[in-house]
């Protein structure tokens, strides 16, 4: 049973992560369905773009604690975005936490509606935002990212939008994306996959720089005693043993 929907309309295929029982947390199994989902649409010569969605309430509430991707594969699908030849464009209507927002990052566009919020809660459970920088670090407001990841506070669309992690944000998500579906489908499918290539450039290059130093800084984290105590308060509902 795949974790991924996949629906075409018009050149655009969407893929929608079909977890909602689990928040659509980014689990081993759904790591891969997505990576799969997402070769068979960069192979397809119908596919003019990809809309990356959801099911349920929550975008992604990022690593699945009971079930977490290899960090190596989650660099691996986020690279897969930036370089895919096709336009990735996320649509989101919920919740976006952690690893979440590294998918936001690694798509060409994303835009959301005012009911989603955000938050780098990675700190509250004793890790660190490591492998999603590579796609993040480039492509956001450095200021925003020293606050929001060292606090783990929650914003809201409007302050997404406004440090560059959303493109857009609007009252109603599909009439924010409606545009920008038009612009796609109106352009040659080989001048969408060179100027991706021109845009993406410089996240690439983070990826050769520094994805395997951060790879290795999150598995050495996940394995430490904080993180252990970290998970263990989420998933027993309790403040970990260092707040004050």
């Amino acid at each position: 049973m795949t974790l991924i929907g996949r629906s075409r309309t018009r050149g655009v295929e969407t893929l929608s992560l079909d977890a909602p029982e689990g928040r659509n947390a980014l689990s081993a199994a759904l790591v891969g369905d997505l990576a799969a989902a997402l070769t068979d649409a960069g192979k397809d010569p119908g596919v003019r773009a990809v809309v990356l969605t959801h099911t349920g309430n929550t975008f992604s509430a990022g690593a699945d604690l009971k079930d977490p991707p290899d960090p190596s594969a989650l660099v691996g699908l986020l690279r897969q975005i930036v370089e895919l030849p096709k336009p990735v464009v996320a649509r989101v209507t919920g919740h976006v936490r952690a690893g979440g927002l590294g998918l936001l990052a690694a798509c060409d566009v994303a835009v959301a509606s005012r009911a989603a919020t955000f938050a780098f809660t990675e700190v509250r459970i004793g890790v660190a935002p490591a492998v999603i920088s590579v796609p993040l670090l480039p492509r956001t407001d450095p200021r925003a990212l020293s606050r929001y990841y060292l606090t783990g506070e929650r914003f809201d669309a409007d302050e997404a939008a406004r440090v560059g992690l959303l493109t857009a944000a609007g009252d109603d998500a599909d009439d924010t994306l409606a545009p920008v579906l038009d612009g796609l489908r109106r352009s040659a499918p080989e001048a969408l996959a060179e100027t991706k290539r021109l845009l993406t450039a410089r996240v690439l290059e983070t990826f050769d720089r520094d994805a395997d130093a951060l790879t290795a800084l999150s598995a050495r984290l996940f394995a430490s005693a904080h993180a252990r105590e970290g998970m263990t308060a989420f998933l027993e509902r309790r403040d970990p043993e260092w707040v004050v």
